[in-house]
């Protein structure tokens, strides 16, 4: 185990909205500096975008899209300590939730990371859209600095400056951060089509309100996105840590709530 990781993470098991999978886990990761900073879409704004497998998660009859910078530390398997340049590296993540099963879940557009390592892995493992980026992170007591160009693809860019604004605070079952935030799987499908749940465990989010200076974001546009013309609704979080299990193919499932 990573040594600062926290493995008591897998006893708390109270929050979850289903149990933990019942076969072991397989990898660990630590999430640091995250913002979470979601615009509500019409859900007719993703109609083709999203695979049918996975059905839209909706609140209050609105999708939302949510672009989520922050450093990755602690990624490797199970039992493997972390490496140097291998196992830390910035990461971007444009996002969506849907849900299968009744299991609400994350569905990704894509994932920019500072780690060509981590991409061709991920490429070829989960079939996940990852993409390799310069990236550029500095943290302080006033918040964070971060900036990212995709290599392959200048075009998509973010820079933003964002922290805390306020307490930390637990999501109530129910509310708009619960729904954005309280997410326990991904949907994909794998490179022969067939759609899969990669399940994940962590401890409730410690949310806090945030103030986020966006100054260049074309991380939806690129997809084909248009976000509204407002500030997003934004949350920050100083660390979560995680563990992953395997993904588990979807057979036969039965498609939304």
């Amino acid at each position: 185990m990573n040594r600062d990781f926290n493995s008591a993470i897998v006893n708390d098991v109270a929050h979850r909205p289903w149990p933990m999978p019942n076969r072991p886990w397989v990898m660990t990761q630590t999430w640091h500096d995250l913002l979470f900073a979601h615009w509500p879409l019409a859900p007719e704004q993703l109609a083709g975008k999203v695979p049918p497998e996975f059905p839209l998660d909706l609140f209050d009859g609105q999708a939302w899209i949510g672009i989520v910078p922050f450093r990755m530390a602690n990624v490797g398997p199970r039992g493997v300590p972390s490496l140097p340049r291998v196992s830390q590296f910035p990461e971007l993540n444009v996002r969506t939730y849907v849900t299968v099963d009744e299991r609400p879940g994350v569905y990704f557009f894509s994932l920019d990371a500072g780690s060509a390592l981590a991409v061709r892995a991920a490429r070829t493992f989960l079939n996940l859209p990852y993409y390799s980026a310069s990236m550029r992170v500095q943290s302080s007591a006033d918040g964070v600095d971060y900036s990212s160009h995709r290599l392959d693809d200048r075009s998509a860019v973010l820079t933003a400056s964002y922290g805390a604004s306020g307490p930390s605070f637990r999501a109530a079952k129910g509310s708009l951060e619960y729904f954005l935030t309280e997410r326990y799987c991904l949907y994909n499908l794998d490179r022969r089509g067939a759609p899969y749940r990669l399940e994940i465990h962590h401890p409730p989010w410690p949310l806090q309100p945030a103030q986020a200076r966006i100054s260049e974001n074309t991380m939806a546009d690129v997809q084909g996105i248009a976000l509204p013309a407002t500030a997003p609704l934004a949350h920050f979080a100083k660390r979560l840590d995680v563990v992953a299990w395997a993904p588990e193919r979807l057979v036969g499932s039965r498609r939304g709530r």
